[in-house]
């Protein structure tokens, strides 16, 4: 039996089976494209080492996490210095040396972006915010975690860096750049700070 199929012009009958074989097309290509659909995630790549950018980038994941998001930080080379707890030196080669005595020793040395006059414009901030009752960068990391938020720590730039487990913040995760692309591939937003 044929159906009548309007197409750019005039009507014409057009059989059945054409009918299910484009119908059947359409079906696989609704599939397809549903699978592409991002989903209820954000994902951030933490490249900065200054308080102001890693402070917002807790700033957005705490916002995420709060609208019901997945949220994914990926730190790597300088934003490793977010999660910072202690400097060691000792047992690394000069050139990872080097690296360590000219990043900041722990997060809460972080230098900002602009306006640090030689740290001062870091503690400045830290006092601002605590006079005005704003979260600090250590209390966004805390509700963050608790929330559920992936933490990843990238393993290539630890290791170019000869950033050890032992100055790094407890309950992190270790990965590379296809963790990383794992998440950001899935994710509604991706953000690169």
């Amino acid at each position: 039996m044929a159906t009548r199929l309007q197409t750019a012009g005039t009507p014409k009958a057009v059989p059945e089976r054409e009918i299910e074989a484009r119908l059947k097309t359409l079906e696989e290509k609704l599939v397809a494209l549903e699978a592409r659909v991002p989903e209820d995630r954000v994902s951030l790549v933490v490249f900065s080492g200054e308080l102001d950018r890693i402070l917002e980038a807790f700033v957005i994941a705490t916002g995420a996490v709060a609208l019901g998001q997945q949220v994914s930080m990926f730190f790597t080379f300088w934003g490793l210095a977010g999660l910072r707890r202690k400097r060691v030196v000792s047992g690394k080669r000069l050139g990872e040396k080097l690296m360590a005595l000219l990043s900041p020793s722990s997060r809460n040395h972080l230098p900002m972006s602009r306006l640090n006059l030689f740290g001062v414009g870091s503690h400045v901030m830290r006092r601002m915010m605590r006079d005005k009752h704003v979260a600090s960068l250590e209390d966004l990391m805390r509700i963050v975690r608790r929330m559920g938020a992936r933490i990843v720590a990238c393993e290539t730039s630890r290791d170019v860096m000869g950033v050890r487990d032992e100055e790094l913040i407890d309950d992190l995760e270790f990965g590379g750049m296809a963790s990383f692309l794992g998440d950001a591939l899935r994710s509604r937003v991706t953000l690169f700070i």
